[in-house]
């Protein structure tokens, strides 16, 4: 496929985006031989935790990353559970973003393991967005060991769809005369911000790619999704004007999570909160972050939304304080006066830059 750069219509922009492949578990293959070409989680055990990456032998049998591990242990009874080495991962990115700082100022990192590079402004004379893409991932190959896959096209939302195309250790390139017609033939379960519920509610809906979204009306997708219309409008039709926020800081990492049948009672709702810490912590700690500030959020079956915050002297230093403080927070605002449909919770005042989303709650 033709470099966007050669697009006479392109626009100023050219976005690549980095994504590493199973990232946590391919240091621990690299750092360990005797774990290559097997299935490996990391985090959890054969008992309990949830899993914080998996290697592509374990994706075959349908592991994945927030899976309690005890299900990924069904699913794969020879997977080597193996304990996070969260500096290690944190080292690791360090040397990769500054492979990236060699090619431009402009890098949004998401995660320890993907970022958002604008190479509008070809500062080592390359030549193209898509010969820079190549050029860094070799790089990340020679320096770590280690296999990334691209996308290279004209706005991060496409950018990232791209990256996932071809993995692992894949590129994509889609230029700005095929951009809409790639997005409309994306399942919109794959489309970034767009969440389980949120394609739960699409599919019921009707809307099942990114054509189907394109063929809803502005009025009706405010109906249906509120302040997030404007950005599903312009993403079916592969628009996406975000810049690459070199300087983007995020304030709170969160997770939160909508019920089918409204909750009720003390002991039910203790349990919900349960995998919502897990998967807050989880991006805390690929994130590499810290924080102090533990928020409760609720919503009740008339559509209160009641909210409830910590704020403590020291930073959350692990996964069991920060649930003591979130159920903590969950016994002080019981009993309610009505079923709950929905609870979150949020780590904010963070320490460290979050690398984990756009700011938006995970939503479950």
């Amino acid at each position: 496929m033709a470099d966007p750069d050669s697009d006479a219509a392109a626009p100023v922009r050219k976005i690549i985006h980095i994504d590493m492949d199973a990232f946590y578990a391919s240091v621990e293959q690299r750092d360990d031989p005797s774990l290559r070409g097997k299935p490996v989680a990391v985090g959890g055990s054969r008992a309990r935790g949830v899993v914080a990456a998996a290697s592509y032998e374990a994706r075959v049998f349908g592991v994945r990353s927030a899976m309690a591990s005890a299900t990924a242990f069904r699913r794969c009874p020879e997977i080597i559970f193996v304990k996070p080495r969260f500096e290690v991962y944190r080292a690791v990115s360090e040397q990769i973003r500054a492979i990236f700082a060699d090619y431009t100022p402009l890098i949004e990192p998401l995660s320890l393991d993907e970022a958002y590079l604008d190479v509008t402004e070809d500062l080592r004379g390359i030549g193209s967005a898509t010969a820079i893409a190549r050029d860094i991932r070799a790089r990340i190959r020679a320096e770590t060991g280690l296999t990334a896959s691209a996308g290279v096209s004209y706005n991060k939302f496409i950018a990232k769809l791209a990256s996932d195309q071809n993995k692992p250790d894949g590129l994509c390139v889609i230029t700005p005369a095929h951009g809409e017609a790639f997005v409309q033939t994306m399942p919109v379960r794959r489309f970034h911000g767009v969440g389980p519920v949120t394609a739960a509610k699409m599919e019921r809906l009707g809307i099942h790619t990114g054509a189907d979204l394109a063929a809803q009306s502005m009025a009706f997708l405010e109906s249906q999704f509120g302040s997030s219309a404007g950005y599903l409008y312009g993403a079916a039709r592969g628009i996406d004007h975000r810049p690459v926020r070199a300087d983007r800081e995020r304030k709170s990492i969160g997770a939160e999570r909508t019920f089918e049948t409204d909750l009720v009672g003390r002991e039910m709702l203790l349990a919900a909160l349960d995998p919502i810490v897990e998967a807050v912590w989880t991006r805390i700690e690929r994130a590499g972050a810290v924080g102090r500030t533990v928020t409760l959020k609720v919503k009740l079956a008339d559509f209160r939304i009641l909210t409830r915050a910590r704020t403590l002297p020291a930073p959350i230093a692990d996964r069991a304080t920060f649930a003591g403080h979130g159920a903590g927070l969950l016994e002080a605002a019981l009993p309610f006066d009505n079923g709950v449909r929905l609870l979150g919770l949020t780590l904010s005042g963070l320490g460290e830059p979050d690398c984990a989303g756009d700011g938006q709650p995970l939503l479950l």
